[in-house]
């Protein structure tokens, strides 16, 4: 995490790796002692030295509970892969049961990665979450627009005045983005970022078709493919993480990131992004912090971060496998300063 992948691109695979590797290490150490072996005190020193990292993939935390008197704020993120726009599990109730589930969880602020709407009045995402949820302010920027009726990018809502909005440049050629809306809560100001930073755009043939890759020569070109993929998104990524810390120092406002890193805990994206704040899963959260509800097992890419001055409680995890992520949320307490 400390070293860019701009600079060394292969270290980041092992980044990628970390909760496999720590498994491997943990049943290491049980074998190596189950025979009387020194060489258990191999993997225990590099279980120990990746110990800070543990925390990050799986937590027990007593920040819970009822808190302060001061105003409490429910933040959900969620990536709702265009609402399944293309019925790609074959499900067209996707979005209704979507809605159900922010209708549940009645968020102050909600933000949406992979949002869709379309002005043909058939996916008219936008009108229908502002008629039946309490947060009915709204930032939202479209990265791309088809026929021009079909729009894709990023939403904000809130129940609180919006009083500023924009858009941080982070230099991609495809829906990825990240936007900023600074919302007045009483009489202090919020800057709430929303982002999905570089996917790395797997065919969905890898996940799907279990013959693809029958043959030696397929293989190895497609296991080729995958990693120019990781190896251009790992370092896409690390410009784009470097871009918005920079602009989240610049801030002056206390700041709640809602992300979609599509990266883990263990990368140079996370900590370069985490920086000073505080991740809500770590303060709150219990368990394993698997948001990625994909094929991959052990993933952790989604956020909520805050600043220093704010409390994060009660992160959880929705386990609706609606998207391929799972929605995440937490309460966040106003603690005054930045």
């Amino acid at each position: 995490p400390f070293i860019s992948p701009q600079n060394f691109t292969f270290i980041a695979y092992f980044g990628l790796a970390f909760p496999v590797l720590f498994v491997i290490n943990c049943v290491l150490v049980i074998y190596w002692i189950a025979r009387w072996k020194k060489q258990f005190v191999i993997s225990l020193v590099v279980i120990l030295a990746g110990w800070p990292m543990i925390s990050d993939h799986w937590t027990i935390s007593v920040n819970s509970g009822k808190g302060s008197a001061g105003n409490k704020i429910k933040i959900m993120s969620y990536n709702v892969r265009l609402f399944d726009l293309y019925n790609w599990p074959h499900n067209t109730e996707t979005r209704n049961k979507i809605f159900d589930i922010v209708k549940v969880a009645s968020p102050d602020i909600l933000c949406f990665q992979e949002f869709y709407a379309n002005e043909l009045g058939t996916f008219n995402t936008l009108d229908t979450l502002r008629e039946f949820q309490k947060a009915k302010n709204y930032h939202v920027e479209y990265m791309a627009t088809a026929s021009g009726k079909h729009h894709y990018g990023l939403a904000t809502f809130t129940t609180y005045p919006i009083v500023n909005k924009g858009t941080v440049d982070i230099f991609t050629e495809h829906m990825n983005a990240c936007i900023y809306t600074d919302i007045k809560i009483d009489s202090d100001t919020v800057r709430v970022y929303n982002m999905h930073l570089q996917s790395v755009h797997l065919s969905t043939i890898y996940y799907t078709d279990t013959n693809y890759f029958e043959t030696k020569e397929v293989y190895e070109q497609e296991a080729g493919n995958i990693l120019k993929r990781l190896f251009y998104a790992f370092s896409k990524r690390a410009v784009q993480a470097d871009v918005i810390a920079k602009h989240i120092s610049k801030c002056r406002y206390p700041v709640i990131v809602c992300a979609d890193l599509n990266d883990t805990p263990s990368s140079y994206t996370y900590r370069t992004i985490r920086g000073k704040l505080k991740d809500a899963f770590t303060e709150s959260g219990n368990g394993f912090g698997v948001t990625y509800a994909g094929k991959i097992p052990f993933l952790r890419i989604d956020y909520i971060l805050c600043s220093r001055s704010l409390v994060a409680r009660d992160f959880s995890i929705i386990p609706e496998k609606l998207s391929d992520h799972f929605p995440v949320s937490c309460t966040i307490e106003m603690a005054g300063g930045k």
